[in-house]
């Protein structure tokens, strides 16, 4: 049914205190009533005649449970047309169908379908009948299912995803349904879809005011005069406000209501303290609720200018981000709720407070998980515009579709207070030329149309005195710096003192200039690393090179011409009128030749399959330029050694770009005896003493002077490498490195021991070498068999190499640095779920998880 928009009603209601009302009962029916269907969908890889039509036979398909990404079950192929940027895994056509009966009691409902995401080209039917198309793998859709439903017989729900034609994406995107999916019935009068936004536009300790504006839509064949009530929650489930407001829809209209709402002594959202309320909003016609939503938020004020910076609360807070795509490791693009939230408790205990959603919308999951542990997000939209970047990529729907996508969007995601910045695109090449403005503006129209409750930014590789982009930067808040903020803000800050500046991008080698700029600068409201976790796609991007000194004087030295500013113009504006990167590259002589040359030497492609820059890696373990960053941006008296990798005689090791030069945090080096090792050391004391078996082999300062790093030369003896951090007089802190033995035996152990038996829920088991006293040996790289027995299967194995391209699915894996993981997926049994892994030489480990009985869930059947 068609819907216009009747004029917002500004229905502001008195300041409601009311601390004794209460939720009034609802009926014995639910009103509104949300059913998972994510289990049991036939999927079939390929693309068969007629797998729309009910009556198809997909007896022989396989059984899935989503989420499901068909990529990931495959290995990476040299000759997939994939190539690199989706480390090299087949893509392909798959279909997927789901078979199900309703009640009677939905004759008169109104049934909807919801995708949290289907990668990509998504073609929905539902008993043959065409629903609808989605192109964008990263944004929800919705269709309505009433109108094609069979209320006496069974239904089928086939989805058809075409991502066959490729190269499709610059980084992994996956492939399938690897989001939730629900249906949704309601009655025809109700909340509408995303129907819901709140806001609290003044906060503090003593009162906060809450705005919620309510949609409501009404879907019948006559009028509804209705009431909206709006209660809200505290933590502890107890009424903090309510207020009420009156209402009339002519059928097929959807209208607004505005409501207020005080809140006294409220506990205020932060990274520090990620307390989150409730907004209970009711729809009552004639006293009978028919329609009920709940909606999370979290009370917090924004403010930004570039006297301040960005202020939460009032008080300044410096972003100390990262980017992070939107795969999960050995899983893929599956956004499991468990795997998710894992990602961002590994994200705040590396010391990051922010993450950039690079370059897309995240799963809804993942903000869920945000807002709940206190990560600020910057919310990406898209990493092109109408100017594709990989040949087949979502460059040719923008078009079409980008008003939907980022109104899906934002929608979606205004009321997650962890979201603190909006994005409309990452390094776009329509930016460079003049043409760029105009889009940028009709982006960010739309999306302050929505929203403009928070700032809004782009990012910006290249020079930032393009005259194309002098237009563009004042239709934003924030302006987004990749790679160019330390050469950049100075001049930029003269020209345009109230410019506020962030580091949307920077290389861990980079990160004590970013530190310092952000320290230094009220404008620049801080950095997002590239990356914060590695990722599938992005191959070897921080991958390091043995080489002659000769090479790497070479490489170096093109490095050094090559990154001239004008050269990533040329690149950008050639791409923005239709030329290939690599054509441009290697057509252009000169220093974009040099250019060509060192991509190919620094992107190493096959068998790399995934990045290797990040501060995490694909497994989830820190890697020690975590440590540094942390340090850095967090300060405490802290103290962190790791040791330089020798390099074999006559090599040395580059390690240039997005690479750092590569160390691991042990002192054990067969081989090394009376060879001088380089021991790295990363410190917020005022300086480091470094004793090898209790004998002082020297001491550092480790200020900002020195970048809170201290570098020593020690010759190689077994024992204990200790490194103290000294404040005044008093050792505050220390870092212990031990020689240990060769790996004696397999030690598993759970990030959880007790999860829920839902056939959803994941543990992740870590595999370790250790040696006979019990202590990691890095060093260590078995290949590994594991086995499970109970109510459980085995959903993922992995380490952290991104070389390693044995598959995620299977039941080996070596180990890389002398760990693996394992991640084992709940069956819908309770009961002892074990873990067991075996390799000749070394004794078996095993771990044991409980599964335990969950609260059943509504579902689609």
């Amino acid at each position: 049914m068609q819907r216009s928009l009747l004029p917002i009603i500004a229905a502001f209601t008195a300041i409601i205190f009311a601390p004794t009302a209460i939720i009034r009962a609802m009926d014995s029916q639910p009103s509104r009533q949300i059913l998972a269907a994510d289990a049991n969908w036939k999927f079939f890889l390929g693309d068969p005649t007629d797998a729309k039509a009910p009556s198809y036979d997909d007896t022989s398909w396989r059984t899935v449970n989503l989420p499901h990404d068909w990529s990931i079950e495959s290995q990476p192929d040299k000759k997939s047309p994939a190539g690199m940027g989706n480390g090299y895994y087949p893509a392909g056509t798959g279909w997927y169908r789901k078979t199900f009966s309703i009640p009677s009691d939905w004759r008169d409902k109104r049934v909807n379908v919801e995708f949290d995401g289907i990668n990509k080209n998504a073609t929905v039917y539902l008993n043959g009948h065409l629903l609808g198309t989605h192109p964008y793998g990263y944004t929800g859709f919705t269709f309505d299912l009433t109108p094609e439903l069979n209320s006496t017989g069974p239904n089928v729900l086939a989805v058809r995803v075409d991502n066959s034609v490729q190269p499709s994406c610059r980084f992994y995107c996956g492939d399938g349904i690897y989001r939730h999916v629900r249906v949704i019935v309601t009655n025809p009068v109700h909340v509408a879809h995303w129907g819901v936004f709140i806001t609290t536009p003044e906060a503090s300790e003593a009162l906060a005011r809450v705005r919620v504006q309510t949609h409501v839509a009404n879907d019948s064949a006559s009028q509804g005069e209705v009431t909206v009530e709006t209660t809200l929650l505290d933590q502890a489930g107890n009424q903090a406000g309510a207020t009420e407001s009156k209402l009339t829809i002519a059928p097929g209209y959807e209208m607004e209501v505005a409501q207020e709402i005080a809140v006294t002594n409220p506990v205020l959202w932060s990274p520090d303290s990620p307390v989150m309320y409730r907004a209970v909003s009711t729809i009552r016609k004639d006293g009978e609720v028919i329609d009920q939503v709940e909606t999370p938020f979290g009370i917090r004020t924004l403010a930004w200018s570039a006297d301040k910076g960005l202020l939460l609360n009032g008080k300044v807070i410096k972003l100390t981000g990262g980017s992070v795509h939107h795969d999960n490791g050995p899983l893929g693009a599956m956004a499991f709720d468990r795997a998710e939230e894992r990602k961002v408790e590994l994200l705040k205990a590396a010391g990051f407070n922010a993450v950039r959603t690079s370059h897309n919308p995240p799963s809804p999951a993942f903000l869920d998980a945000c807002d709940r542990q206190g990560l600020l997000v910057m919310d990406e939209a898209f990493d092109m515009w109408a100017v594709s970047k990989s040949k087949y990529d979502y460059g040719r729907n923008f078009e079409e579709w980008w008003q939907r996508d980022l109104s899906s969007m934002v929608l979606r995601d205004r009321n997650h207070p962890s979201v603190v910045l909006w994005s409309i695109g990452n390094e776009i090449p329509e930016s460079f030329v003049n043409w760029g403005t105009p889009i940028a503006q009709m982006l960010a129209g739309q999306l302050r149309m929505l929203d403009t409750s928070r700032p809004l930014t782009q990012a910006f590789p290249g020079s930032m005195t393009l005259p194309a982009r002098q237009t563009i930067f004042p239709v934003l808040d924030v302006v987004g710096y990749n790679y160019n903020l330390a050469d950049s803000y100075v001049g930029d800050h003269e020209k345009d003192p109230s410019r506020l500046m962030v580091s949307t991008e920077y290389e861990s080698a980079d990160a004590y200039e970013i530190w310092r700029l952000t320290r230094d600068n009220p404008f620049v409201v801080g950095g997002f690393v590239w990356l914060a976790m590695d990722h599938i796609g992005g191959t070897g991007n921080g991958a390091w090179f043995y080489v002659t000194p000769e090479e790497a004087k070479k490489a170096k030295q093109i490095l050094s011409d090559s990154e001239k500013w004008h050269t990533v113009d040329n690149l950008f504006t050639a791409m923005a009128n239709g030329t290939n990167i690599m054509t441009a590259l290697t057509k252009g002589g000169g220093t974009m030749a040099d250019m060509a040359a060192f991509m190919a030497q620094t992107l190493p492609g096959y068998p790399w399959h995934a990045s290797n820059s990040g501060d995490i890696d694909l497994a989830g373990f820190r890697k020690p330029q975590s440590y540094y960053r942390d340090i850095l941006w967090n300060g405490g008296d802290r103290v962190y050694a790791t040791v330089r990798l020798p390099a074999p005689e006559g090599k040395e090791i580059l390690a240039i770009g997005f690479a750092v030069y590569p160390t691991l945090p042990t002192w054990s080096w067969p081989g090394q005896d009376g060879k001088d090792m380089q021991v790295e050391v990363y410190s917020g004391a005022e300086k480091v003493r470094l004793y090898l078996n209790d004998k002082l082999i020297g001491e550092k300062p480790t200020g900002r002077e020195q970048e809170f790093r201290a570098l020593f030369s020690v010759p190689y003896n077994s024992g204990t490498l200790k490194v103290v951090g000294i404040r005044g007089d008093r050792a505050v802190a220390e870092s212990v490195l031990t020689t240990v033995g060769n790996a004696a035996g397999l030690r598993l152990t759970a990030d959880r021991t007790v999860v829920h038996a839902d056939g959803q829920d994941l543990a992740f088991v870590t595999v370790e070498a250790v040696d006979a006293h019990g202590r990691p040996q890095l060093h260590a790289d078995q290949e590994i068999q594991f086995s499970i027995s109970g109510p459980g299967v085995i959903a993922a194995i992995g380490n952290g190499d991104g070389q390693d391209n044995a598959s995620y699915q299977g039941d080996r894996r070596k180990l890389f640095n002398g760990r693996a993981i394992v991640v084992v997926r709940t069956s819908r049994q309770d009961g002892p779920i074990t873990v067991t892994a075996r390799t000749p030489g070394l004794s078996d480990g095993s771990a044991t998880i409980q599964a335990q009985a969950a609260a059943p869930i509504a579902e689609l059947r």
